[in-house]
C-alpha cells in the first residue's frame, strides 16, 4: 500500500515565513519613507532659513549656524575657490584652504555623495575626527564664480548611508545654496 504524504504542514510553514518576510519589508519600507518625508521637511525649513538671508556673511551664518539644528546633523561647512584663493566657513568661523583641495573635491562629486566614514573630510576642519557619516554636495556656479561644495556631518554612523539613494533632496539645498552664493557675488 501506498503511503500518504501530507504536504499541508510544510505548505502553511512556507506561506507563513514568507507572510512574515513581507511585512517586516513592509515595515522597512514604512520607517524608510518616514525618515526620508521628515529629512525633505528639514532640507524645507533650511531652504525658507536661507531665503531671508540679507548678504552673503548672513547666508554663510544661516548655513553654518542654524542648519545644524534644522537638518539634525553636527556640522556644517562650505569651502569655495575662486581663482587662487580658497576659503571654508563653519561655525567657528571662516578659514583660509588651499583653492586645489576645494576645487578638487567639488569636480569628484557628482550632485551629493553620502557615506560613511572612520574620519570625516578635511573641509569640517577641527571637528572632521568626530564625523562618522558625511554627506558631500557640489556647489554648482559658471565661471567666473567659485567652484564649492557643502559638507554636511554627524558624529552617529548612519545605517545605509553609502552611495547616492535618497540624494536628491540634498542636491536641492546645494543649488539653493550656491545659487545664493551667487546672488550676493
Amino acid at each position: 500500500m501506498g503511503r500518504i504524504i501530507d504536504f499541508q504542514d510544510h505548505a502553511v510553514a512556507t506561506l507563513r515565513a514568507r507572510v512574515a518576510a513581507v511585512e517586516e519589508a513592509n515595515r522597512d519600507l514604512l520607517a524608510y519613507a518616514r525618515n526620508r518625508s521628515g529629512a525633505v521637511a528639514a532640507i524645507h525649513r533650511a531652504v525658507l532659513a536661507a531665503a531671508a538671508a540679507t548678504g552673503l556673511e548672513h547666508l554663510i551664518h544661516i548655513a553654518t549656524q542654524e542648519w545644524p539644528d534644522l537638518l539634525g546633523v553636527d556640522a556644517v561647512a562650505i569651502a569655495l575657490a575662486l581663482g587662487g584663493r580658497g576659503v571654508r566657513a563653519d561655525a567657528n568661523g571662516l578659514q583660509y584652504v588651499h583653492p586645489r583641495v576645494v576645487a578638487r573635491m567639488a569636480m569628484r562629486v557628482d550632485g551629493a555623495r553620502m557615506r560613511g566614514v572612520t574620519r570625516g573630510h578635511p573641509l569640517f576642519g577641527p571637528a572632521a575626527s568626530l564625523i562618522r557619516a558625511e554627506a558631500l554636495i557640489r556647489l554648482d556656479h559658471v565661471a567666473p564664480l567659485p567652484a564649492g561644495l557643502l559638507v554636511l556631518g554627524q558624529r552617529a554612523p548612519a545605517g545605509a548611508i553609502e552611495g547616492g539613494h535618497g540624494a536628491e533632496p540634498l542636491v536641492f539645498l546645494g543649488e539653493m545654496l550656491a545659487h545664493g552664493v551667487a546672488r550676493w557675488l
